[in-house]
């Protein structure tokens, strides 16, 4: 029985010997009724329509043309001229005529008007499929008028190059994780092999700690990446939170790691409520001053930190930051400076809390050195910094 409902095109299946002897299906062919075709025989069959509609208002017109032979005015001229119904019959044979030609230059027409009209549409759909074999440098780039084709070439042109940055953007991520995540095993491997092959020349004391050190690098790096997928899977409550009072308590908990990098800070916090998540605002500010304390200068450097109107700024000294390297920051694993103990995840997670917190970052090289970071968040300007603190 055929699998084709009512109406389909398609022929019915019937069955074909496989290599093992069973029977198996056949796939229906169906004719293919493209968006050219149906316009070209949407053209032809508007002219036929509108040349009908002519023929029968000349033949409604021509019914009031009187029924009886006309002769002419001097008996010397022709005979009578047609009557009515000769005429008519004229009428109606001529109109035949006529929308058999109007059927044929309609379909003629239409089919290189339909083909000039959907041409920018064949080319967005030779893009789609180089895009569909992962040929994602491609660009359509139509020109002319602005039209709905145009609009969507632009469209696809940038969703490509969008795609294009992510995807780079993931095989950097992807290379550089399997390398951070595996140099930690490989070192506490050498370690202990090393102890292993020679156990009686081993600081025991020494060994645990660089062991507890390289482990704690790995682990770091685990929970840095588990922060950021789970920022992607999650939706985010944003409350009324005081930026400035989440901002002091993070910096309380960087002054040790400051004295021991001697970088000095200096805050200037003006209190300000912004919508956000109490936990990733607090994780913003410790890796933006982290960042900040890290990438310094050997000694005597400086760290200033600025909260107001729902702006955080953080600024620091130390080494040369072009404008290239500075856009390149937020990329996971992606480091500067001497600091090289990193896992150069500190801004890409920022730069994730950020978004989900509908807020912009941006990153502005220093002309004497350093690095300027400024956090703009949305302000909830219901309601008050003391009405945060009473309702906290």
């Amino acid at each position: 029985m055929s699998r084709n409902g009512p109406g389909s095109f398609g022929a019915a299946e019937s069955p074909r010997a496989g290599a093992d002897g069973a029977s198996e299906p056949l796939v229906a062919w169906r004719p293919r009724l493209t968006v050219r075709l149906r316009l070209t025989l949407s053209y032809a069959g508007l002219l036929v329509v509108a040349g009908g509609v002519i023929a029968v208002i000349i033949y409604a017109v021509m019914r009031f043309v009187p029924n009886y032979p006309l002769t002419a005015a001097n008996p010397r001229d022709e005979g009578p001229v047609a009557t009515r119904g000769e005429i008519l019959d004229t009428v109606v044979s001529l109109s035949v005529y006529a929308m058999i030609f109007l059927a044929i230059v309609g379909m003629a027409g239409g089919w290189f008007l339909a083909g000039r009209m959907l041409r920018p549409l064949q080319e967005i759909t030779a893009a789609a499929k180089l895009a569909a074999s992962g040929h994602l440098d491609h660009r359509i780039g139509l020109t002319g008028i602005k039209d709905e084709f145009t609009d969507l070439s632009d469209t696809f042109d940038a969703m490509l190059a969008k795609l294009q940055q992510s995807f780079e953007q993931y095989k950097r991520f992807a290379g550089n994780a399997s390398h951070e995540l595996r140099t930690p095993h490989a070192v506490m491997k050498t370690m202990l092999e090393v102890a292993i092959a020679d156990p009686d020349h081993q600081d025991v004391r020494e060994l645990a700690r660089r062991l507890h050190e390289t482990n704690q690098r790995g682990i770091d790096i685990v929970e840095a990446l588990l922060s950021l997928a789970s920022l992607d899977n999650r939706t985010l409550e944003l409350d009324p939170v005081d930026l400035a009072t989440i901002t002091r308590q993070a910096l309380n908990g960087l002054q040790q790691e400051a004295a021991a990098a001697k970088v000095s800070l200096s805050a200037d916090l003006s209190e300000t409520v912004v919508l956000g998540n109490e936990i990733l605002l607090h994780q913003l500010v410790m890796n933006l001053g982290q960042n900040a304390i890290r990438h310094n200068l050997t000694s005597g450097g400086t760290v200033s930190v600025a909260v107001s109107n729902g702006r955080l700024v953080v600024g620091n000294t130390g080494p040369i930051v072009t404008p290239e390297q500075a856009r390149t920051l937020t990329e996971a694993f992606t480091k500067s400076s001497r600091y090289a103990d990193g896992h150069g995840l500190g801004l890409a997670l920022v730069d994730r809390i950020v978004d989900h917190h509908h807020g912009t970052l941006e990153l502005r090289p220093n002309p004497a050195g350093g690095l300027t970071a400024t956090v703009l968040l949305p302000l909830d300007a219901t309601i008050s910094p003391s009405e945060v603190r009473r309702t906290g």
